[in-house]
């Protein structure tokens, strides 16, 4: 029986891999099981705190292309246990990623999470749909955008990625809540000080 982590490690592959000593380390991983093909807790955490996504496709004649996908937090939503789902939000208007998945609907999202070091790579087909009631379920609340349509992804393979090489960055919205907090912190025992001080006088003979 095929691992679910040969959507990835195809022969071509594992002979890299056992030309470059490290076929040994992913034989494990099949013996494993391979990948994970079901959307599990640790997955549906995950994506709650994806704002980026890249989503790659290719066209009929295998030429890929890379897309930049985003939102609020968690714009990508579970649909059931081996489906995502997100809007497809107005852009440049290019359409290459839609027009690719109508000749090739194998698809493969890329998604980082740079302040805690982890990605996770996804496999599996997509589709765009311009049902309006799913538009309307996987959009964001409050969110000012345009969706057009909407992508629908199965799942067929999904793995986490160590945190080599990954450079912790922080988004802006947390650094200015983390100083907002600090600089709350920072009045409140200045106001402290400045009472102690008062009543410091105050006691003086």
């Amino acid at each position: 029986m095929a691992a679910s982590s040969d959507i990835a490690f195809t022969p071509a592959v594992k002979a890299v891999q056992t030309a470059r000593g490290s076929r040994a380390l992913y034989a494990r991983v099949e013996e494993r099981g391979g990948f994970q093909t079901r959307i599990t807790e640790d997955l549906v955490a995950f994506l709650a705190s994806v704002d980026t996504a890249y989503l790659a496709t290719a066209n009929l004649d295998g030429q890929p292309y890379a897309q930049h996908r985003g939102g609020p937090k968690g714009f990508i939503r579970v649909v059931d246990d081996t489906t995502l789902g997100f809007d497809d939000f107005t852009g440049n208007r290019q359409y290459i990623s839609a027009g690719n998945l109508m000749e090739n609907d194998k698809a493969f999202l890329f998604l980082m999470d740079y302040a805690h070091r982890r990605r996770v790579k996804v496999w599996g087909r997509a589709r765009m749909t311009d049902d309006e009631a799913l538009i309307e379920q996987l959009m964001p609340t409050d969110y000012r955008a345009r969706p057009e349509q909407a992508m629908l992804f199965t799942v067929e393979a999904w793995d986490m990625n160590c945190p080599q090489h990954i450079p912790q960055k922080i988004d802006m919205v947390d650094v200015t809540t983390a100083i907002g907090r600090f600089e709350a912190r920072i009045a409140a025992l200045e106001a402290e000080n400045a009472t102690l001080r008062q009543q410091i006088e105050r006691n003086r003979p």
